[in-house]
């Protein structure tokens, strides 16, 4: 391994292309292609089409006006408190199916993040184990 390189060895080292030159060229794998270059070119091509189409826009906006306002077929906005849709009610079949299951998860959350991590790691080491164990 660290003896004298053969004939082949040194065509094989030749033929490699220095690392920066590496980084600003295309990487290719099997299952394509990537390059930098041509990545910031489609995104400064793109961004100029939305501007474009962005400078067609309407001229007459103004903000803070009435156009800002939701459309409701002509009625009035009504107060956020009286519309807004709750989640227990939005999902009150689904929770209630699910009960048994809903209500040990609520005790378990605590808020703290020190408890989520310990969870973590608990369940992350238990992964291993089982995966460590099968192999």
């Amino acid at each position: 391994m660290f003896g004298k390189l053969s004939n082949m060895d040194f065509h094989v080292i030749s033929q490699q292309k220095p690392f920066w030159l590496l980084s600003l060229g295309t990487l290719e794998t099997t299952a394509g292609y990537w390059n930098a270059v041509v990545f910031v070119i489609a995104f400064v091509v793109i961004a100029l089409v939305v501007y474009i189409i962005r400078a067609f826009g309407e001229k007459t906006y103004k903000k803070g006006s009435e156009q800002t306002k939701p459309f409701l077929s002509g009625n009035p906005e009504p107060e956020k408190e009286k519309v807004h849709v709750r989640a227990d009610n939005l999902f009150w079949g689904f929770t209630e199916a699910l009960k048994d299951y809903y209500t040990p998860a609520v005790r378990g959350h605590t808020g703290i993040v020190n408890d989520y991590v310990y969870w973590f790691v608990i369940v992350l080491a238990g992964l291993f184990i089982i995966i460590g164990v099968g192999t």
